[in-house]
């Protein structure tokens, strides 16, 4: 399961919604006039959410990702509401869980897998959620908040929030979507703190290790054979608590991996993980973007350059500059500098073919304007740099815990 990263059709911040009410529109009405009616109505108990506006993204394998984009105005009552509510129960979440928490990243949690692999957790449990976000339950949702909240005005707004966006499941794009949505999977986090505590070793090694960042979930314990019986327990422990919670498993996608084996591999928020004998005969983890994730944003160019071949090419490069930069962003960690030369190449040779279009000539230009000129003058996007993580050190090969 891939995580939701650069171009993946999150919604547009300054998207109208359903009321068709423009930021240009709020302004010039009186931001402070739309901001006190607002107030009047949660004050009143009469504010009433619209329903979201739904739009259908593609994903990789053919299935449409369902968003629910609430309008302005309700995105200002989630946003004072997740501000009420996030430090109540960022108290709760565990340190596994990643997904949009304060000083938290996706960066963090690959480290964190990357870190696992090391320690010799080479038996993968990878965990794929069926529709998650669309089957949450909203009385098992309002009975776990309930149980930290004791407000009823509170619970009242929430309750027309989830109704706003259908009789079951959290709209992916609204404000508070993601601390719901992490609310409702910590018993599942808690249960596998609770592994890691009781399998602990006195030394303060763990045979168990897990990362989540919201719906994509992965389980890493011990290779040893000795521990064959915790693999086990895990894998049917997390099926029971997500049957708890009325969560449906992708049987057909989760599986379970063995990475001492040749060629085994997994992913996790759109990077592929190996594990390889380095130069000094240790076992490290390898871990790149994705073959699909490339190919997505490749496609993703590709279309911007066909709607703009006639365009100035300064105006193209504004386009494409900021989808370049979060796909990079994503991706600068780990292994992937083969996978960004290719990238980079690639983008230079588009743009330098739209120049020489321009001019009504053939080829690329390669003598005509220099890799400089295009990065310096031009503005093209060009920071492929990756920040390499200085973990713990990897143990010998062939050494077990």
């Amino acid at each position: 399961m891939e995580r939701r990263g650069p171009g993946d059709g999150s919604p547009n911040p300054t998207a109208r919604g359903r009321a068709g009410v423009t930021f240009e529109a709020i302004e010039a009405a009186g931001r402070a006039a739309f901001l006190e009616q607002i107030r009047d109505e949660l004050t009143s108990r009469t504010y009433l959410p619209l329903r979201n506006r739904i739009k259908e993204i593609p994903k990789d394998d053919g299935r449409m990702r369902r968003l629910g984009i609430p309008t302005i105005r309700d995105r200002v009552v989630q946003g004072a509401l997740k501000l009420t509510l996030e430090p109540i129960f960022e108290a709760d979440f565990q340190d596994g869980s990643y997904g949009y928490r304060p000083k938290r990243s996706a960066h963090d949690a690959v480290h964190r897998v990357a870190r696992a692999i090391t320690r010799g957790q080479t038996h993968v449990i990878d965990i794929d959620l069926k529709s998650y976000f669309d089957n949450v339950r909203h009385d098992l949702l309002l009975r776990k908040v309930a149980a930290r909240v004791d407000d009823d005005d509170v619970m009242h707004l929430l309750k027309l929030i989830l109704k706003a966006g259908g009789k079951r499941g959290v709209p992916q794009g609204g404000v508070i979507s993601p601390l719901l949505s992490n609310l409702y999977l910590n018993e599942v986090d808690r249960m596998l703190e609770r592994a890691k505590e009781t399998t602990q070793a006195n030394n303060g090694w763990t045979h168990i290790e897990y990362a989540r960042y919201a719906d994509d979930l992965v389980v890493l314990v011990d290779g040893n054979e000795r521990w064959a019986w915790l693999r086990e327990a895990a894998h049917r422990r997390l099926l029971e608590e997500l049957a708890k919670l009325d969560v449906s498993v992708n049987a057909e996608k989760t599986r379970q991996v063995d990475l001492t084996q040749v060629d085994a591999t997994f992913a996790f928020l759109g990077f592929d993980f190996r594990r390889v004998l380095s130069r000094r005969n240790r076992w490290v983890p390898l871990y790149m973007p994705r073959a699909k994730a490339r190919a997505k944003l490749l496609a993703r160019l590709r279309e911007v350059f066909r709607t703009h071949r006639s365009r100035p090419t300064r105006l193209l490069i504004s386009k494409i500059n900021p989808i370049i930069r979060g796909w990079a962003n994503h991706f600068r960690i780990g292994h992937a500098s083969r996978c960004f030369s290719y990238v980079r190449y690639w983008v230079a040779k588009k743009v330098r073919r739209h120049l020489m279009r321009a001019k009504g000539r053939r080829g690329h230009g390669w003598k005509r304007w220099s890799r400089a000129w295009l990065y310096r003058v031009l503005g093209l996007y060009g920071d492929y740099a990756i920040r390499y993580y200085h973990g713990p050190k990897a143990r010998p090969a062939g050494t077990v815990s």
